[in-house]
């Protein structure tokens, strides 16, 4: 017999049976005759017991001496996967040892260790700003860049830094109020647009501050041009500049509003001009920065990526299927709105989401029981994969509270 003591815990195996397995650690520890080569696989060697010690994990290593006896290597649920292959690894033995239930078992449970690892390190980058204030030692006004980086990225670091935070956001609000009220019928007048105007130029001048000041504080220009909320800062201010641009294409002597109506009548500028202050609407991404409400649906969008697009799949399946099945059915009535399959995509759509506005709607008794089983599709449909995202929303929503709270 072969004494070894694993961890504390002395096992005996017969040397006849570790020799059936010559790959693993014990098969070659029972084969070789050079003392040598038995003390180079082994932590330690105990002369007065005869006994061969390693620092493993005891537990783990019942189920190794399990195998030795049966010829079966048994995986349990309650063990960690990756502590698990490490210490098979460890003595030699391979997973085609174990039975198939065990290794399907056992590679689900690595993958979802190892997506809920990567979900946690992306969480945690969600955070976490791209620079750091170590970056800006050595470099070009390092202090007063590291200074200008806490007000901007990093709220916590003082209260001016959380009173910028709260102004932008607070920035934010006004320009969306501002753009909305500008489409009021009462506010179109010489006074309301100059006060609209007045709040657009204030807000433009904060946003274009922001954005400079993120700009001096970034140590790398490409890092700063590639991150998703730089581009949205971007996104902001540049609406303002275009419009001032276009404004003052024309150096004639017509006044400011006499001009802009020539612009938007007469030439096809008029329409580029309102296509550029629609874009004014992606300002309110901005509080993204500052919510981790919005991050974590971002988040939880990215990371379900997949779900939706099957969701959508289905969808588009079902409006192709439905607007078929009614036009087939309702295409001979009278006065029917049904004259096509594509005329028919519109009340497939609505019935699928289950809104059903009613402005298109099926005569015959048929066509009622397509219209009864597309909307009981669209039901089942969309109660699958909603009880998914809202699940990993919470989740997602409640690591990045703790997280922040823990910063």
């Amino acid at each position: 017999l072969l004494n070894i003591n694993v961890g504390g815990k002395v096992f005996q195996i017969a040397y006849k049976v570790l020799a059936q397995y010559p790959i693993t650690r014990l098969g070659k520890l029972a084969l070789y005759t050079d003392p040598v080569k038995k003390l180079q696989l082994c932590d330690d060697y105990l002369v007065q017991k005869n006994e061969y010690f390693f620092d493993r994990d005891p537990s783990i290593f019942h189920y190794i001496f399990h195998f030795y006896r049966s010829g079966v290597l048994w995986v349990m649920d309650e063990m960690c996967p990756s502590n698990f292959v490490e210490e098979i690894e460890y003595w030699g033995i391979h997973l085609k040892y174990s039975q198939r239930c065990c290794r399907i078992l056992l590679e689900e449970k690595r993958d979802e260790v190892s997506e809920y690892l990567k979900i946690e390190k992306e969480l945690e980058a969600e955070l976490e700003p791209l620079e750091s204030g170590t970056q800006f030692d050595g470099q070009f006004l390092g202090q007063f860049r590291k200074m200008v980086w806490n007000l901007i990225e990093n709220p916590y670091s003082s209260v001016p830094a959380k009173i910028i935070a709260v102004m932008s956001s607070f920035f934010v609000l006004i320009s969306i109020v501002g753009m909305t009220l500008s489409t009021v019928e009462e506010m179109k007048n010489k006074t309301g647009k100059m006060w609209m105007e007045q709040m657009e130029m204030i807000c433009a001048i904060f946003f274009t501050s922001e954005y400079l000041m993120r700009l001096i504080s970034s140590s790398s220009f490409k890092n700063f041009l590639r991150a998703a909320f730089n581009a949205i800062d971007l996104v902001a201010i540049l609406p303002f500049y275009i419009q001032i641009l276009f404004e003052n294409m024309d150096d004639g002597e017509m006044q400011y509003h006499e001009e802009l109506h020539k612009v938007e009548n007469v030439s096809k500028l008029g329409k580029v001009l309102k296509l550029i202050k629609l874009m004014r609407i992606f300002r309110i991404l901005k509080l993204a920065r500052h919510s981790t409400g919005l991050r974590a649906f971002s988040f939880t969008m990215r990371q379900c990526y997949q779900q939706v697009c099957c969701l959508l799949l289905f969808i588009a399946m079902g409006v192709f299927t439905f607007s078929a099945l009614i036009h087939s059915v309702e295409h001979d009535v009278p006065g029917t709105d049904f004259t096509s399959i594509p005329c028919a995509w519109w009340w497939a759509a609505v019935s699928l989401s289950t809104v059903g506005y009613g402005d298109t709607v099926p005569d015959t008794i048929l066509g009622r029981m397509v219209a009864f089983v597309c909307i009981s599709f669209g039901i089942i449909l969309n109660g699958m994969p909603i009880s998914i995202l809202y699940n990993k929303f919470s989740d997602y929503y409640a690591k990045l509270k703790a997280h922040e709270m823990s910063q």
